[in-house]
């Protein structure tokens, strides 16, 4: 008898841990799931956006506008382009950024450093094109005034980076840019090479992605 009392407190002793272990282990799981121990994609990327959303509104709280893009010489035009990049970046999701370096050589060696005269007249850093010309303000090159198509014209600079920026977040063309992009995200670390590669859509000049890593190294970007 007392054998059979024994053997039925050892069973419920037993069911009783293994009740607890499947209770730890579920428990254990969810944590996991909802990355309380350890942030999976999920969770992160719902901080990340929950983080930019405390951000956009404090851009709105603040009153912060779009700084002016005024320069004068070479040396002024990189730290206003840098300026205004700085103030898109702290405004666009962080999947949605492109370096700063990028940027400003980029806007540099379209624009003759700001001296061009899409970008006297037009505010156009990038000669952007458009076909719609019934619709979008537009200059036409002097040498082919006759083309169906125009570059873009904008009412500050700072917005000609804008749509820059839009147009590789956007076009199918850079597809693989924005690949390459989150991954070096991920990493935590820029490959301009790898990325400016992957950019040559831009220009018709095979040698586009040497240009811009020159301009960078010249300059001095980080």
């Amino acid at each position: 008898m007392q054998k059979q009392e024994s053997k039925k407190q050892t069973n419920t002793v037993i069911k009783w841990i293994l009740a607890t272990v499947i209770l730890v282990t579920l428990i254990i799981g969810g944590a996991f799931i909802s990355g309380t121990f350890y942030p999976n994609v999920w969770t992160v990327e719902k901080i990340e956006a929950e983080v930019h959303k405390k951000e956009l509104n404090q851009v709105k709280l603040l009153g912060l506008r779009e700084p002016e893009f005024e320069y004068t010489d070479k040396t002024s035009f990189l730290l206003a382009t840098s300026k205004c990049v700085e103030y898109l970046n702290y405004t666009t999701d962080r999947l949605s950024r492109v370096p700063t370096s990028i940027i400003i050589a980029m806007a540099g060696v379209e624009s003759g450093w700001g001296t061009s005269r899409f970008a006297n007249e037009g505010n156009a850093l990038f000669g952007v094109r458009t076909w719609d010309l019934k619709n979008v303000a537009h200059m036409k090159a002097k040498g082919n005034p006759d083309a169906s198509w125009g570059v873009k014209k904008y009412k500050t600079k700072c917005q000609s980076v804008h749509d820059m920026i839009k147009i590789l977040n956007r076009h199918p063309a850079y597809k693989e840019f924005r690949v390459e992009r989150e991954q070096q995200l991920d990493d935590g670390k820029w490959n301009y090479r790898k990325l400016m590669v992957l950019m040559n859509a831009w220009s018709t000049n095979p040698d586009y992605h040497e240009i811009i890593l020159q301009a960078i190294v010249d300059n001095k970007l980080p």
